[in-house]
């Protein structure tokens, strides 16, 4: 991007936030454990490729399990696939040419530099939270940019993936989904890495924008490796009578993973929903969790947690929400199955009311073992104990999601199936 074709105030905004990223650079986050940024080359280009279907079989069967499919046209709206630093696939089927825009984000930022800048461009998420988003700022490496125009309602879903296919590398990417006043739209993006990929850093950030009375249903699908570190940052900003939906899944190890996404309710009547269904695997460390800011009036918001800890994992289920405004209303509700004598689980609401003495806001939190009546009650019917057991966890994770797809439901079915089955 040309700077010098920019207007004077969107050269200093940019100039504002490289100043803010170098200033944080070492700056550690808040949670999580630290990771050495340093020990990481910067992921590589890649070839753009004419199809989905073209990847080798291994990319594609890896990637349908966060949902990313190659039956573009029977069964999504538009595609975009980020193979280490370069989008190698965009495509955005007829149908919905005229409604929706996805591109990787230099190319949006070329397209639109002074409305990027402005509006959304590190509006949601500060570039100095912590030496995560200072990395992102200074050593972007694309990410997607989605718009559903204005009072478009797209019915299938929009799909992303951001895959990595080596090792020891840092994949830096910086996304954002604009859905404009009245519009609806459904995305689901999955985070992958090939088979052969061992150890590595993927830093996210994720500025999502829900216009005037439109509707944002998102799901993530995160499937890593028992060495590779993760760092989301993502931010969420919801305009009158919008509401965002978030879904969350991760059934598979990873070395850490830390992210707690705020969503800001700032308009009137605006609402936000947050999904988790989270396994804690081998020696995965598993921090997680959400906060909503309750500012417009008349604002909601619900965020259910289920966990499941085995081997020698360690969870934290972490939940905040704050009221600002009288006219508001909120619960978190965290439950936690800890499935070893090895693992750890944490469990760690957080309500408060700035100003907003008619704010209500509630929580649930419980951590317990397996109910040994529900096990006795299926052996009693010849299940087997570890099937049964299996079988209670399965239910136990098994949160109703709306808005997904039915071959997504299916995917993250199958996930369920095989995690139960590890817990036996």
């Amino acid at each position: 991007m040309d700077e010098s074709k920019l207007s004077a105030p969107v050269r200093e905004r940019l100039a504002e936030i490289r100043r803010l990223a170098e200033a944080a650079s070492d700056k550690p986050a808040a949670l999580g454990p630290d990771v050495d940024v340093s020990r990481f080359r910067t992921v590589s280009e890649r070839r753009r490729v004419e199809s989905i279907a073209s990847l080798e079989k291994q990319v594609r069967e890896t990637v349908l399990m966060s949902g990313f499919t190659a039956e573009e046209e029977a069964e999504r709206s538009a595609s975009f696939f980020q193979m280490d630093r370069t989008p190698i696939y965009e495509r955005v089927m007829d149908a919905f040419g005229g409604a929706v825009e996805v591109t990787g984000t230099e190319e949006a930022m070329a397209a639109h530099p002074e409305e990027m800048v402005e509006r959304y461009w590190w509006r949601a998420v500060a570039p100095d939270k912590d030496k995560y988003t200072a990395l992102v700022a200074l050593h972007q490496t694309e990410g997607y940019f989605i718009r559903v125009k204005a009072g478009a309602k797209v019915e299938k879903p929009i799909q992303a993936c951001l895959f990595i296919s080596e090792s020891n590398v840092s994949q830096n990417v910086h996304n954002v989904i604009i859905v404009e006043d009245g519009a609806e739209a459904n995305v689901i993006t999955g985070c992958n890495i090939h088979a052969e990929v061992r150890e590595g850093l993927h830093a996210g950030i994720s500025e999502f924008y829900v216009g005037k009375g439109a509707t944002l249903i998102f799901t993530m699908i995160h499937n890593w490796a028992e060495d590779f570190s993760v760092r989301p940052r993502t931010g969420v900003i919801v305009e009158d009578d919008g509401t965002y939906v978030n879904n969350y899944v991760l059934m598979r190890p990873v070395k850490s993973i830390q992210a707690f996404p705020v969503a800001r309710l700032e308009g009137a009547r605006s609402r936000a929903v947050f999904n988790t269904i989270v396994t804690g695997l081998a020696d995965s460390v598993i921090d997680l969790g959400t906060e909503t800011q309750l500012i417009g009036e008349g604002s909601r918001s619900e965020a259910i947690a289920r966990t499941v800890s085995r081997d020698r994992s360690v969870v934290y289920s972490r939940g905040r929400l704050v009221g600002r405004t009288d006219d508001c209303k909120a619960h978190l509700d965290c439950r936690g199955i800890v499935r070893s004598p090895e693992s750890t689980q944490w469990a760690i609401p957080d309500l408060a009311s700035e100003g907003a003495p008619g704010a209500e806001l509630s929580h649930e939190a419980a951590i317990s073992p397996i109910a040994e009546e529900e096990v006795y009650y299926l052996m009693s019917r010849g299940v087997p104990k570890d099937e049964a057991v299996s079988m209670i966890t399965r239910g136990f994770l098994d949160l109703e999601i709306p808005g997904l797809p039915p071959a997504l439901r299916r995917q993250i079915d199958r996930a369920l199936e095989e995690a139960s089955r590890e817990s036996m």
